[in-house]
């Protein structure tokens, strides 16, 4: 099972706040049997102890460290919100990016996310991909 593929890719989606978002982001790693059900919810605690909003337009849910018996595969959603999502930040978040790593591998998997967004265009580049293949190509270019 790859850590990101097309099913756990939404490109039009739309949430009335950010709890929904995260939902979203956290269905889309269950549906795809990277974490149970339980772990949504962990991602819904870990946003209520300090927001996942990483700034320019990008916010990564994860769960808590108590999440980690729920996560069965290394896994990513990504999300498009091209009307934003508040996240408590000083602008919305158009791209909201769910994350479950199995093991210790967290915080690889969040720095090498963040780091993809480095580059000032970023946001740009996911918000302007044409197809969720185009989504994970900019992905897969910052993961290996």
């Amino acid at each position: 099972m790859s850590i990101l593929s097309e099913n756990k890719v939404i490109m039009h989606g739309a949430a009335g706040d950010k709890y929904e978002a995260i939902k979203m982001a956290g269905k889309l790693l269950v549906d795809a049997g990277h974490v149970t059900e339980e772990y949504v919810p962990k991602m819904l605690e870990r946003e209520e102890v300090v927001s996942t909003y990483m700034g320019g337009g990008l916010a990564i849910p994860h769960g808590t460290k108590e999440a980690r018996p729920y996560i069965k595969s290394t896994g990513l959603s990504i999300i498009r919100f091209p009307d934003g999502v508040d996240f408590g930040g000083d602008e919305p978040a158009f791209v909201v990016i769910g994350i479950a790593a199995a093991g210790d591998g967290h915080m690889e998997v969040l720095t090498n996310v963040a780091m993809i967004f480095t580059e000032d265009d970023a946001i740009e580049r996911v918000m302007n991909a044409p197809t969720a293949a185009d989504v994970i190509a900019i992905f897969e270019g910052g993961l290996e």
